[in-house]
């Protein structure tokens, strides 16, 4: 049976800055406290202490790894906690040097109780290693676990990931893309009617709804605020918030009191080819902004690129349709996702296994196909629309200057939605089947050049611009 991802495995609401080394390892410390339990010492704690190997290590500063295990840690959920909560709960924490775990009872905890180790753990380069002492200081529990690119994580010892739902039959399984192709054939069906489909032997069709409504208000409630704050992003880049001014030009003095109406206040401006290129730069930085200051962002599939999709969705509601409903942002969400599940499937999503060319080029090509749809190309013109968006990030690396999700990031998501509106675009006007290199092709070639790309260039801070340029020069 095929592995089922779902598209809420896919899209995830959570905190920035990353998927892999911030919400990753914060769902890893939720994952032991449970384990805790289970075996029954979670009561006899007095102390714990956690090792971040690799990437999370080499990273893990700029990447507010070490914040995010605190998170975790304390009991706290990415999706839900109160934003501005964030700062007092890690302060607190290292003020008194008492950490309230899982929210029911208060541990020791000092900074160095988390460390972090240069070297790379066999399974993935993203580990973490959680241990608790008793008060003897005898140590009662050990467990290992790997975030492995987009938010999920799994336990040391799993030769693979679990698939997941398999005890679930779904109409449409779905390993590779020719599957979806075939299916959308034979059923005359679109992308996204067979992966919703799929989902509603989850979950009820309304629940299926909400869920993607929910997403998209929260993809929604990230642009606006990125567009309507200002100043410089923390981490110690210096590095100036631009979608605030760029939003300021844009708007033109237009008057709105919340986002439904700021929408229509975008809809009703003039715009041309150059302003058109602008916005949609402009929602993708104001995401990333967002995202870079521990924000809450949806995964899509990663927060490193979790402005690409919503960027171009706008760009379908507010240029392309002005009488666009939830129904099509429902279909684009829906279409978005399975692409990226299939990446994940025979990939990777993860920049510390595959570099950015996972990130911001799964992205590209998820919100590639998905834009087709909405403009009317077949399932076959979207799969094209994927694959030319992923053939032109091919082999691009993961260099965050000081570790921080900011350089080049930022910049990468809003060239990651202008390529895939080109992809949409350059798909709509061939024929698929004139088309060469077909989606599982270019994923596997994605696949080989990840295994192949030196280990510097894959979110290690260790070559490229992270070293050419590097903190000293900012």
């Amino acid at each position: 049976m095929s592995q089922f991802i779902s598209v809420f495995d896919m899209l995830k609401i959570g905190v920035g800055p990353s998927s892999s080394h911030t919400l990753g390892p914060w769902r890893a410390a939720q994952l032991w406290i449970k384990r805790l339990k289970e075996l029954d010492c979670f009561d006899n704690i007095h102390h714990v202490k956690v090792d971040l190997y690799g990437s999370l290590s080499l990273t893990g500063k700029g990447h507010a790894t070490d914040l995010a295990v605190l998170l975790g840690l304390s009991g706290t959920d990415p999706e839900f906690i109160p934003i501005d909560s964030i700062t007092s709960i890690i302060d607190k924490i290292k003020e008194d040097n008492i950490l309230f775990l899982n929210l029911e009872k208060e541990i020791d905890f000092v900074e160095n109780n988390i460390e972090f180790h240069r070297e790379f753990l066999p399974f993935h380069a993203n580990g973490l290693t959680f241990r608790a002492f008793d008060k003897n200081d005898n140590e009662i529990s050990t467990e290992t676990y790997y975030s492995i690119g987009g938010g999920f994580v799994i336990q040391e010892n799993a030769q693979k990931e679990a698939a997941t739902n398999t005890e679930v039959s779904f109409p449409y399984p779905i390993s590779k893309a020719k599957d979806l192709d075939q299916y959308c054939k034979e059923n005359n069906k679109s992308i996204s009617e067979i992966v919703f489909a799929n989902e509603i032997k989850l979950r009820s069709e309304h629940e299926v709804n909400a869920k993607l409504d929910s997403i998209w208000e929260t993809m929604l409630e990230c642009m606006y605020i990125g567009c309507h704050t200002e100043g410089i992003l923390p981490g110690g880049l210096n590095v100036k918030r631009r979608a605030f001014s760029t939003h300021e030009k844009l708007i033109k003095g237009s008057q709105y009191k919340d986002k439904d109406e700021w929408i229509s206040a975008i809809r009703s401006t003039e715009v041309k080819f150059r302003e058109i290129l602008k916005w949609v730069s402009c929602l993708a930085l104001s995401v990333n902004e967002v995202n870079a200051s521990l924000g809450r962002v949806v995964t899509a599939p990663t927060n490193g690129s979790a402005g690409v999709i919503p960027a171009v969705l706008m760009y379908y509601m507010v240029i392309e349709n002005h009488d666009a409903t939830l129904e099509h942002v429902r279909k684009f969400l829906l279409t978005a996702g399975e692409i990226g599940s299939i990446f994940k499937k025979n990939a990777t999503i993860s920049a510390a296994m595959g570099g950015c060319q996972a990130e911001i080029g799964v992205s590209s090509a998820m919100a590639a196909a998905a834009l087709t749809e909405l403009l009317g190309g077949t399932p076959a013109q979207c799969l094209e629309a994927s694959e030319i968006a992923m053939e032109h990030h091919l082999g691009l690396t993961c260099d965050p200057i000081g570790g921080l999700v900011q350089i080049p990031c930022i910049e990468r998501n809003a060239m990651g939605a202008i390529k895939a509106i080109n992809a949409a675009e350059l798909a709509l006007e061939g024929n698929p089947e004139d088309a060469i290199v077909p989606l599982d092709k270019v994923i596997e070639t994605m696949w080989e050049t990840a295994k192949d790309m030196n280990k510097n260039y894959k979110e290690t801070s260790e070559g490229g611009l992270a070293i050419t340029v590097g903190l000293a020069d900012c």
